[in-house]
């Protein structure tokens, strides 16, 4: 948490508020681990920081003279564990706080410089605190989804004898009832912790938001880098290289490998058959079936019932309207491994439902999960639709549906695509809850891809990953292709 908002602040201020070259594609380029399955980004950090054959440790071994000794990095310890959480969480709150930092009145920071204050002074006095909220809800985010993370401390800290709570969790529930009860209390644990992190987020917070828009002025001040425009942009540009280009190309080069030990610019180490053998295989294109049918129903079915809840909050005045979407809200912040025992607890028949093991719950767990980013979405637009629109359409005669279907449908339409896109990546590469939910008939692609990692091949797992980073980079493409350029991930 604090390394990732120690790193999205000021690149959210750069990209955001300076005339650094390239922002935009920065902007891009810096979500773009955002869109990634966690878990591959451990894959890629193996590869890159491994004690050792790493990429980055020979390289260092090479430049240092230190011979063939083991290190000087490893990602199998605490702190390289730390490190790629942070490269692979940052963005939650970059993604907060420049939002953030977009809608806020530049006549604020004008006022300090005309004061006399230099544009880093103007950062701390006036800027930083009057993102405060954002940076500390941003900064939740980061210890929420690090803290409730299984994929990255499955593949880093198992090998390394570094213990966390949802390893522990993953690891007591495949012992038996004995072993459910520790994992119970585990998930009580991390749910209390939760549901504080929630509290400080939406109640405390909620009560110290300052206001920092206005209606004199939507344009962000731009803050004039002058002869530090070109070091900034070459300090911005290193660091993306080394969180965001480097650990994808290893992940791609070693895909084509045959001997990971070698270097794929050897003709005989280069081949095709890591990816030719995975994309071929019935039980991969099985996963990748079960993936896209099981995303695509939490993704319809919840958005479906974000855009009731949307419009029974914006547009009724039904008593309790707000009761669904705290539980929406609820379920979006619970960590994932705690919805997975519940649901293992309440659907395994003790209550009369038993539908473990099956597709369904699946689907209920990605739902209870991700709605909310559905609906959030929806909420937002519907609110800036003026309620005399619909109005309008009745007076002339139309019905309720044929009102939502021809003025309110088409008018909130993008953020619609957007809500089913928002639910559907993240359940399509899921991988936390499918490991304590999934049967031999229900697995899934992110499943799939961390028995390859694990038991199989990595080269072979490699493919599948950057197989898997295309289908969610195409899904964005088709997003914003859909939205007019309104959004994307």
């Amino acid at each position: 948490m604090v390394l990732g908002t120690a790193i999205a602040f000021p690149l959210a201020w750069l990209v955001g508020r300076t005339n650094m070259y390239g922002r935009r594609f920065f902007r891009g380029l810096f979500v773009i681990t955002y869109m990634v399955p966690p878990y591959v980004g451990a894959m890629a950090w193996l590869r890159l920081m491994n004690p050792n054959v790493g990429t980055v440790n020979q390289w260092l071994r090479a430049l240092l003279h230190l011979g063939d000794a083991p290190g000087p990095l490893n990602v199998y310890t605490l702190p390289g564990m730390i490190w790629v959480l942070t490269t692979f969480y940052y963005p939650y709150a970059f993604i907060t706080i420049s939002r953030a930092m977009e809608k806020m009145d530049p006549s604020l920071e004008e006022a300090g410089r005309v004061c006399g204050a230099s544009p880093v002074k103007t950062v701390f006095t006036i800027t930083l605190p009057m993102m405060l909220p954002s940076l500390i809800a941003g900064a939740l985010l980061v210890f929420i989804g690090a803290a409730s993370c299984y994929g990255i401390p499955s593949i880093i800290g198992i090998p390394g004898n570094v213990s966390t709570v949802t390893t522990r969790i993953v690891e007591y529930v495949s012992l038996g009832q004995k072993g459910m009860n520790d994992a119970t209390a585990l998930s009580v644990f991390l749910m209390a912790v939760a549901l504080v992190i929630l509290f400080l987020s939406d109640v405390v917070l909620a009560k110290r938001q300052y206001i920092t828009v206005s209606g004199k002025s939507v344009s962000p001040a731009v803050v004039h880098l002058r002869r530090w425009r070109l070091p900034v942009t070459l300090l911005v540009s290193l660091f993306a290289v080394i969180v965001v280009l480097m650990p994808f190309l290893t992940i791609l080069t070693t895909s084509f490998k045959v001997d990971i030990g070698k270097s794929v610019l050897d003709p005989k180490n280069f081949t095709l058959a890591n990816w030719t053998t995975v994309f071929t295989r019935n039980e991969t294109l099985g996963c990748l079936k079960n993936s896209l049918v099981f995303a695509a129903v939490a993704a319809t079915v919840g958005l479906v019932i974000a855009c009731v809840m949307s419009y029974l909050l914006q547009r009724t005045r039904i008593r309790g309207r707000s009761i669904p979407n705290f539980l929406i809200t609820l379920g979006s912040g619970t960590p994932s491994v705690v919805i997975a025992i519940g649901l293992i607890m309440t659907m395994r028949g003790n209550f009369g439902v038993n539908i473990y093991g099956t597709a369904y719950i699946l689907i209920i767990a990605y739902m209870i999960k991700y709605m909310m980013m559905g609906m959030r979405t929806v909420v937002s637009a519907m609110s800036q639709i003026h309620v005399s629109l619909e109005e309008c359409s009745q007076i002339a005669g139309a019905g309720w549906l044929r009102t939502m279907r021809r003025i309110t449908g088409p008018l909130i339409f993008p953020s619609i695509a957007a809500g089913w896109f928002l639910i559907f990546i993240p359940s399509f590469y899921e991988l936390s809850m499918t490991t304590l939910l999934y049967s031999t008939n229900t697995k899934t692609i992110g499943f799939q891809l961390y028995e390859y990692w694990t038991m199989t091949s990595q080269p072979m797992s490699c493919a599948m990953a950057f197989g898997i980073l295309l289908i969610v980079v195409l899904l964005n493409f088709i997003l914003n292709r859909l939205t007019g350029g309104e959004f994307s991930i």
